[in-house]
């Protein structure tokens, strides 16, 4: 009885303790030196080779996720000590070789009382802490900025929707070479640099210091846009509109990834956001917008079909080779091969509407999606590209830009 009634004050104890951990969190976040991440936390922004703990946090809702994190591991280290001591001192020191005999009641209320209350402050000591943690996250009012995230087979879509950059738009895609990814039956060429898959060709701009929030869907499959540096981990889901929200503390480049299984290409969709001060987020709000303008092409020029078919090829390697491959013959019973396609070389009316409305024949496990999100002159340009490489021979072999916005309608 003794035992239980140290085991029921230590466990009152450590729940009111629970109370607290919020307010630690909140007095290292708030004391935090502003600076960069590595700086100030030690950490690089992405995972490090043998990190055993959770990566540095870098937001305060992060610091409160690693501050809950010890906690909960301490509390199952005090349950596990407490248990097995008791257990083991029982057998110890009541075994049979010492003349000891077993108990002859057949139940104890005191011992039933307690078994009842101590779990039940245990609970309440996680609970506490981590449902005011688990709200926090959840609330994404009063963002200085709004970001809408689509997830898409194997890439990031971003259009910044409300805040200073409001009217950008771009396209993120995997940067390793893949001469240092190499491919089945083939070794890699080139030796793999330090951010191998975790590299991008257009990062997430953001500044330091302002709530960001973060709208995510997707075009085809189940996404996870996740930032462990930023504690969030948020589904991208076709049809549906989830939300979630940071604040970062620090200036630096962090790096996250898909965390759903969203096909063969998974490992190849890595999220990269680079946070920096306000005068140089400005720099690149002015820089970001004069380069939309720049690629806004006149949907009424007429290209030369060089001019297509160059352009073209860029975008097919940007966007359509992980599926359909860089000879167009696919991959068998997975996805269709380009080259020969009837589709290809057959009307381009309808080759047009696959690309702006996406496809789904039966033929093949994953469905074509909508690449609406292209523009005109890359949509024109890279099935101009098809029209005419490898063996096919279209009869109608060039798209201009103006088809393109005339099917938009």
């Amino acid at each position: 009885m003794t035992y239980a009634k140290r085991l029921q004050a230590l466990m009152l104890g450590l729940a009111m303790l629970a109370a607290g951990a919020p307010a630690w969190a909140a007095d290292t976040a708030t004391g935090a030196a502003a600076g960069t991440y590595g700086a100030a936390t030690g950490g690089t922004g992405g995972p490090i080779a043998g990190e055993l703990n959770l990566q540095p946090p870098a937001t305060r809702i992060a610091t409160e996720v690693y501050d809950l994190h010890n906690w909960m591991m301490g509390v199952c280290l005090v349950i596990f000590i407490a248990v097995f001591g008791v257990m083991f001192y029982s057998i110890f020191k009541h075994r049979k070789s010492l003349g000891h005999k077993p108990a002859t009641f057949h139940e104890s209320t005191a011992v039933e009382v307690a078994w009842t209350i101590v779990p039940f402050l245990i609970v309440i000591g996680m609970a506490l802490p981590a449902t005011r943690t688990v709200v926090g996250m959840k609330d994404t009012s009063n963002a200085d900025i709004t970001i809408k995230v689509t997830g898409m087979q194997w890439k990031w879509g971003y259009d910044y929707l409300k805040g200073e950059g409001e009217g950008i738009s771009f396209l993120s895609n995997l940067s390793t070479p893949r001469a240092q990814v190499g491919a089945p039956g083939f070794e890699p060429t080139e030796k793999r640099g330090d951010n191998y898959l975790m590299e991008v060709d257009n990062e997430v701009v953001v500044p330091v210091h302002r709530k960001i929030r973060m709208i995510t869907t997707a075009n085809d499959v189940i996404h996870s846009w996740s930032i462990p540096a930023f504690a969030v981990k948020q589904d991208a889901i076709p049809g549906f509109v989830r939300d979630a929200w940071f604040k970062a503390e620090h200036t630096g480049t962090f790096r996250g990834y898909c965390s759903e299984l969203c096909g063969k290409e998974h490992a190849f969709m890595p999220i990269v956001v680079r946070v920096v001060s306000d005068a140089d987020y400005k720099v690149w709000v002015d820089g970001k917008k004069k380069e939309m303008a720049a690629l806004a092409d006149d949907p009424n020029k007429t290209w030369t079909i060089d001019e297509l078919k160059t352009k073209g090829e860029k975008v097919y390697s940007t966007n359509c080779v992980a599926c359909h491959q860089a000879n167009g013959r696919g991959l068998p019973s997975t996805y269709p091969a380009l080259d020969g396609s009837p589709v290809v070389n057959g009307p381009k009316a309808e080759q047009i509407s696959v690309l702006l409305h996406g496809k789904k024949s039966g033929k093949y496990p994953v469905e074509m999606p909508s690449w609406k999100q292209l523009s005109d002159t890359d949509i024109a340009a890279v099935i101009t590209y098809t029209r005419n490489s490898w063996t096919n021979k279209a009869e109608e072999n060039i798209v201009q830009p103006a088809e393109v916005v005339a099917a938009r309608k």
